[in-house]
């Protein structure tokens, strides 16, 4: 996940602030009329707990919808954790080959030596 993305996803997330904002005005926007009003047998406790669990559910969705974007990115992280994993056992092998390589070259390499090291021979002009 890119960070625009992540960015992204934490910019869906409202801080504290917005969040009680978002409350207020949905509990401003629904009918709190009957709170109001004295109703008989008892209407405003079941109005009041109907008010009560309708804002609950609401929160429930969102932290239900919160807790499926955390498992998202769980499994996201617990992918890519594997991947690097992955990543650095073949960069580790293939880090070994070429050691093992660039000694069986040095160690070629050796065998010729004396003969190079050995100075030139005069060539006669005669």
């Amino acid at each position: 996940m890119s960070t625009a993305e992540r960015s992204e996803k934490s910019a869906e997330i409202p801080d504290t602030a917005e969040f009680e904002g978002e409350i207020r005005e949905l509990i401003r926007s629904r009918d709190v009329t009957f709170l109001r009003a004295p109703a008989k047998g008892g209407g405003d406790l079941n109005n009041l707990n109907s008010l009560i669990q309708r804002a609950a559910g609401d929160s429930s969705g969102e932290i239900d919808s919160l807790i499926m974007q955390l498992q998202d990115m769980r499994d996201y992280l617990h992918d890519e954790a594997e991947r690097i994993r992955d990543e650095i056992a073949r960069y580790v092998q293939v880090s070994h080959a070429i050691r093992e390589h660039a000694e069986a070259l040095s160690d070629r390499m050796a065998q010729w030596r004396p003969g190079i090291e050995s100075p030139p021979t005069a060539l006669s002009h005669d």
